[in-house]
């Protein structure tokens, strides 16, 4: 499945809500620390788990929070101004999923207290699905333009890496790991087979989520018909700062 961005319409409602008290990201700025405290205040409440603060998602905040401020224009994106992915891949982010929360309001309390009554901004502030942040507030006058950049972020892992957390999920299923990946990671990178020995089966996907095997070679793996497995994983190249995993396994 192809990687997802998410971006939400901007704001305009604008209510007030109660000072918030959580730890905020040393470092951050009083109203991006209210932000920030105030949205994960919003998913402790509901037992979500934290969204960390990211330095990368951040500066594409701030990019963005002041060009806004200087055009005295709410939107996500300018004229002339790259889209979000690519604001975001060029501050150095990682990331599966991006999603854009954009505001202007007298101080950050109103601006949270609008978000959460916004449909699309607070789906972003709760999404179970995004696990990373970075928050930029720039004045204008008597106004602050806000920008809340989400991710879900990607480890960065080499290949060895990458392959050591797939071969568990195989032998998990009853498979033998075959020792060595060269065969694998040849036909990962040429899309053709190397095995000295043909596999019965060469399965190859592209994934941002390591811990779960394609559902279609979860169904081939339960068949029963295969006894061993050998896997390579290759680079893939995104300039839109979406990361995937490639990953070819072969089955015997």
């Amino acid at each position: 499945m192809s990687p997802l961005t998410r971006i939400t319409a901007v704001i305009f409602a604008i209510l007030v809500m109660a000072p918030l008290a959580v730890s905020a990201q040393r470092g951050v700025s009083t109203p991006e620390r209210l932000l920030f405290e105030a949205l994960n205040r919003e998913r402790a409440a509901r037992g979500f788990s934290m969204l960390v603060w990211n330095d990368s998602l951040a500066s594409a905040a701030r990019q963005h929070a002041e060009r806004m401020a200087q055009h005295n224009k709410l939107s996500h994106q300018l004229p002339g101004e790259p889209d979000l992915r690519m604001r975001a891949a060029g501050t150095g982010a990682r990331f599966s999923m991006v999603a854009e929360n954009v505001a202007i309001g007298p101080d950050a309390t109103v601006i949270h207290s609008g978000w959460m009554h916004s449909p699309g901004h607070r789906a972003n502030i709760l999404s179970p699905e995004l696990s990373a942040v970075g928050i930029a507030v720039v004045p204008r006058g008597a106004e602050l333009f806000a920008v809340q950049d989400f991710s879900q972020t990607v480890p960065n892992l080499n290949l060895n890496q990458q392959e050591q957390q797939v071969l568990p999920l195989l032998a998990a299923r009853g498979l033998q790991i075959i020792a060595g990946n060269n065969d694998a990671r040849k036909s990962c990178d040429s899309n053709r087979d190397f095995a000295a020995n043909r596999p019965a089966l060469v399965a190859r996907y592209e994934t941002t989520n390591l811990k779960d095997l394609p559902s279609d070679l979860e169904r081939k793996i339960q068949s029963g018909r295969y006894r061993a497995a050998a896997v390579g994983a290759c680079s893939v190249e995104d300039a839109r700062g979406f990361t995937l995993f490639r990953i070819t396994i072969l089955l015997y």
